[in-house]
């Protein structure tokens, strides 16, 4: 499966994804965007992914570049709720570098895209600190 947009594509999350996300959990200013405060290890992470697989109530994408296919964050639409029509959502860019060039935008009109015309849900819920001013 892969979600097609203009700069960025989104597609199932890989093992060889894992490096990426491993360094975005290193970047002080996006763990503070998230609100996250623990450490997080790549076997951390390599689990935490393996346990997603099995997860049905969720999908985990990793957002691409179509230029280059490299890994630039990744999204998931979690706690899917059939009998509501609803889902969360997150969403993570690993690199500062990659930040205010319309790439997050991009892949959540893509998710957005995902979770209403193949899921057939109606409401997908974005929880955002107030400090996090490009989650507005």
């Amino acid at each position: 499966m892969k979600i097609k947009g203009q700069s960025v594509y989104l597609r199932p999350i890989r093992d060889e994804d894992i490096d990426s996300i491993y360094m975005g959990c290193q970047d002080e200013e996006i763990l503070y965007m998230t609100g996250t405060h623990q450490r997080f290890t790549r076997d951390n992470i390599v689990n935490s992914y393996k346990q997603f697989k099995q997860d049905s109530s969720r999908y985990d994408f990793a957002i691409c570049l179509i230029e280059n296919d490299e890994v630039i964050g990744d999204l998931a639409i979690l706690d899917i709720d059939q009998n509501n029509y609803k889902a969360g959502f997150r969403i993570s860019l690993h690199s500062q570098n990659k930040l205010g060039k319309g790439y997050g935008t991009e892949a959540i009109r893509l998710a957005q895209r995902f979770t209403f015309e193949e899921l057939k849900l109606n409401r997908l819920e974005l929880e955002v600190y107030s400090h996090n001013v490009r989650g507005d």
